[in-house]
């Protein structure tokens, strides 16, 4: 086995810390190309290509961004419940954001996010 950089998460552009606020209980972030286990980390530290239109910014926090109460874990809510999160509600509308959702987070792809560090603190 050789040691290929695309097998693997990039390398980290910068060692600074990225504080998140994250639900006591959701799952541990999976390891690299693993399935998504709705941890969250990734849209808590910045928005993917559709969540940037949605939320109107590059940084922090994605607005569409859901905590699962049920489930204990986070959901996209572009795909989860496209009309509370866009306004919108004409069904070809919704059928249409959520594939391009699905398409721009690239659901069932694995998890691509960078590894994140968690470190707890006293509040």
């Amino acid at each position: 086995m050789s040691d290929d950089a695309s097998t693997g998460p990039p390398a980290s552009s910068t060692g600074d810390w990225q504080p998140v606020q994250w639900r006591v209980g959701a799952p541990p972030q999976p390891a690299w190309g693993e399935p998504c286990n709705g941890c969250g980390l990734c849209c808590l530290a910045e928005p993917c290509p559709v969540g940037m239109i949605v939320s109107r910014k590059r940084r922090g926090p994605c607005d569409a961004l859901r905590w699962d109460d049920d489930g204990r874990r986070y959901r996209c809510g572009l795909l989860s419940d496209p009309a509370e999160t866009t306004g919108l509600r004409r069904p070809w509308a919704l059928r249409w954001v959520k594939a391009l959702a699905r398409r721009w987070i690239a659901a069932g792809q694995g998890c691509d996010a960078q590894p994140i560090q968690v470190r707890e603190i006293d509040a």
